[in-house]
């Protein structure tokens, strides 16, 4: 028996009617869902599918199916038992909980079309999950029809689920649901409580960590005691906020129909990971005003072995350890010498959760886990002038022995993660209301400059003017280094290097994008400028790279500087295209492009106007950003003034020009304007009905074109194009051409651009997206714009050299 003759919708149906008789079936955005209408709990998800007619891989489909999850939020629902893959040949098995912690990594890119399996994070995924899915387990329709039905029987029976189970995958998602549910219903104002510090994740691991009502892990900010939340007062700030406990505006009824699904406590192998990881539960811009940013174990590793080849393999016996921004403490996990580590934290339930781990074996004295706000309160006591204390410090006396002690302090690193937040600022320009400005910054703001919004920069300055000649073994963005907001901080900041490396950001948890997070380690009682630095480079795997160096740019001019000085006093009124130009660095490529107008151009860039006399300049300019893909590892690097050896290169100039003209960034539409960037002749297309618009650029390349510097009306000289300029205007040339054997479509367009032809055999997603190439139902366009790719990429290879032997970029 086999069902590979039917197609998808009939295949469901029949898979339905033969294995899934005593269950609920649906299908929409997940193909195949299967659930069980439980006496107590309601409906609940049992099993989720990925459907594919006739014979597919299905590894593909699980990956398929695992995008669609994560795409949609499926992951914070409840999650059923099993996933699975089917066709019309077999069906395959998977346990949820193999894959549930791939929907919190953060370098997993949700938003892609899960059915695009050529797509670059489909392709990860599979890679990434290919040992996993080999677990699957696969039945045969017609050799192991008994033996199917067997397994579905066992493993999809509700009838003996009382309560769901909660372990170390699924309590996130699960805080979430109780977020939804049992948050609103306890007594507390909860903006006034966040200014405190008190954050709902605290009364839900109160409940979670608790049994018959009532909490078994003691020293947790908040206690659940029957039918109220205990504090302790001793370990709180809570002001008049509440005062000892409190309880619910409902008479907990929310609070009961909760817990009467889920089963708690968890497994006790589940508490110390779960009290650990609090830091998941927490808002987002709390944790980044407080450094509560989870460094993954890899790089905690391999900071460790990064101190120990600076400073020896006993450097623990020697050296002092403090960590000032240690959330719940992860950072100090492999240190064995618990009489010279110190941690300190702004959020004292972080505190309570360390103390707690503590006393499940934790190497730290308790003592010397304090809370502390670094960029606010003082070091040490004051005292008067007879030496009574007035006003007691926050610091145990042992460390503030420590820091007054110069030779002391030259022993003490300083290991730290601290927070990336920015001052007032979100990544999209809205002020920040959970982080505030500090006395740090006041005081310290005019040798900042620009920098002193950056919180982790302002922790820096204070560690280097107060705790003079320590070692910095710091956690950060590289900006304190290379960019242009941090020169002032460069001029007060001067340290001597020792060793470092650089990771992928989107590997630590909640910090996206794909810049560098660097490991530095600095000698701060060697004051030496930063120049240049050299950094090991590893992946997401921890595997070398290579090495790489940063530039602190001093005195350098930069390349929208040089734009500048070809794109303003023109005379001429003849404008060719408009042009969109950002910051200097690799991180805002994506903004370097051109258009027949402004429409697509965002607030804040540089819209410039393109005349004949700076078109190649221009050209210059757009190929000289876009030749070297922009990485995470290269995503600060600057763009600078270039030298004048490239004005003597014309072959150089001409390679920019072809590669301008068929890069993904050149936007001109004809449907927005006249289009001006045709390269080629109608005859060379083979048009015979009607003329381009514009023949400028064709003029152009074949020196038809007056100068409009001449006061003789000379012509411009001829375009001479290298042999990789010359394949790809072939490559262009035959898709242009192919193009136009589509004149009698109704989409037709005789003066479309090359953005104009790819929009047309590509087609817009409901968004109105262009969709990607792999979208297109023509073959031969595809191959077509593959050979042209092909050809763009080899003209890339061979600009790149001259981008920095001409001085645009630093090696």
């Amino acid at each position: 028996m086999n069902f590979v003759h039917l197609s998808e919708e009939p295949l469901k149906s029949k898979i339905k009617d033969t294995y899934f008789t005593k269950f609920s079936y649906s299908g929409s955005k997940i193909d195949f869902t299967i659930t069980y209408k439980h006496k107590n709990l309601g409906e609940i998800n049992l099993l989720w599918a990925e459907a594919k007619k006739g014979e597919s891989d299905i590894k593909k489909s699980f990956i398929q199916l695992i995008l669609t999850i994560g795409k949609y939020k499926f992951y914070t629902e409840q999650t059923p038992n099993l996933l699975c893959a089917f066709d019309g040949i077999k069906m395959a098995f998977l346990p949820f909980i193999k894959i549930q912690e791939v929907f919190y990594q953060n370098d997993i890119d949700f938003s892609v079309t899960p059915s695009n399996h050529k797509s670059e994070q489909f392709l990860k995924l599979l890679k990434q999950l290919n040992t996993i899915l080999e677990e699957a387990q696969i039945f045969y329709y017609e050799k192991n029809d008994e033996e199917l039905k067997a397994f579905i029987k066992e493993n999809l029976t509700s009838e003996n689920i009382s309560k769901f189970k909660i372990d170390k995958n699924n309590f996130v998602s699960i805080y979430y649901k109780w977020s939804k549910s049992v948050k609103d219903s306890i007594s507390i104002d909860w903006d006034l409580a966040k200014k405190s510090g008190i954050i709902d994740a605290d009364f839900y691991l109160a409940d979670l960590l608790s049994k018959d009502n009532v909490s078994i892990v003691k020293k947790l900010f908040a206690v659940l005691k029957k039918d109220y939340y205990e504090f302790n007062e001793k370990k709180t700030e809570l002001g008049s906020i509440i005062a000892e406990k409190t309880g619910f505006k409902d008479h907990q009824k929310a609070h009961k129909e909760f817990w009467a699904i889920y089963e708690r406590p968890p497994r006790e192998e589940f508490w110390d990971y779960i009290i650990k990881r609090r830091d998941l539960l927490v808002d987002q811009d709390i944790r980044e005003r407080k450094g509560a940013f989870f460094t993954p174990r890899i790089w905690v590793d391999k900071a460790c072995e990064y101190l120990s080849k600076t400073f020896g393999e006993d450097y623990e016996d020697e050296y002092y350890i403090w960590d000032l921004a240690g959330g719940t403490g992860n950072l100090l996990a492999n240190f064995t010498n618990k009489k010279n580590i110190f941690c300190s934290t702004l959020d004292k339930a972080d505190i309570d959760v360390i103390h707690e781990r503590i006393k499940n074996g934790a190497n730290l004295f308790e003592k010397q886990v304090f809370q502390f706000d670094f960029l606010n309160d003082e070091f040490f006591d004051e005292c008067d002038n007879k030496g009574n204390i007035i006003k007691k410090s926050k610091l145990p006396l042992n460390l503030q022995e420590i820091l007054k002690d110069e030779n002391k302090r030259k022993k003490l690193i300083i290991f730290i993660n601290p927070p990336y937040a920015e001052v007032g600022l979100s990544s999209g320009g809205i002020n920040k209301t959970g982080v505030q400005y500090s006395s740090i910054y006041d005081k310290y703001k005019d040798i900042l400059g620009k920098s002193s919004r950056e919180l982790f920069a302002q922790f820096f300055i204070r560690i280097y003017c107060e705790i003079e000649g320590a070692i910095l073994a710091s956690f950060s963005k590289l900006k304190y280094v290379n960019s242009t907001n941090f020169i002032k901080f460069r001029e007060s900041f001067k340290a001597k290097f020792l060793k470092g490396f650089i990771t992928p950001a989107y590997t630590f948890d909640n910090v996206k994008g794909n810049f560098p997070i660097g490991f530095l380690i600095w000698d701060m009682s060697k004051k030496e400028e930063i120049k240049k630095i050299k950094l090991d480079v590893f992946n997401e795997n921890g595997n070398f790279l290579g090495k790489k160096n940063f530039f602190s740019y001093k005195n350098s001019l930069f390349i929208n500087q040089w734009l500048d000085s070809f794109c303003k006093n023109i005379n001429s009124k003849k404008v060719i295209i408009f042009f969109n130009a950002k910051a200097n660095d690799f991180q805002h490529n994506n903004r370097i492009c051109f258009g027949s107008s402004k429409k697509s151009f965002g607030n804040g860039d540089i819209n410039l106007k393109i005349y004949i006399s700076n078109l190649i300049n221009i050209a210059i300019y757009f190929s000289v950003r876009h030749a070297i893909a922009a990485t995470w590892i290269n995503d600060r690097d600057q763009f600078l003034y270039p030298n004048k050896l490239y004005d003597k290169d014309d072959e150089f100039k001409s390679d920019c020009l072809a590669f301008m003209l068929f890069h993904g960034q050149n936007r001109i539409s004809s449907k927005e304007g006249t289009n001006h960037f045709i390269p080629f002749s109608e005859k060379e297309l083979n048009i015979t009905k009607e003329a381009f618009e514009s023949d400028f650029m064709y003029k152009f390349i074949n020196g038809k074109i007056k100068d409009e510097n001449s006061l003789f009306g000379d012509e411009l000289a001829k375009i001479e194009f290298s042999p990789q300029a010359k394949e790809l205007l072939k490559a262009g040339k035959e898709l242009f051409k192919y193009y136009h054997t589509h004149s009698e479509d109704k989409n037709y367009l005789v003066n479309a651009s090359f953005y104009d032809i790819k929009e047309f055999f590509q087609g817009r997603d409901e968004k109105g997206k262009m969709n990607t190439p792999a979208k297109a139902k023509d073959e031969h366009y595809k191959f077509l714009l593959s050979q042209l790719n092909e050809s763009l990429n080899t003209l890339a290879k061979k600009i790149e050299p001259k981008i920095y032997e001409y001085g645009f970029l630093k090696e």
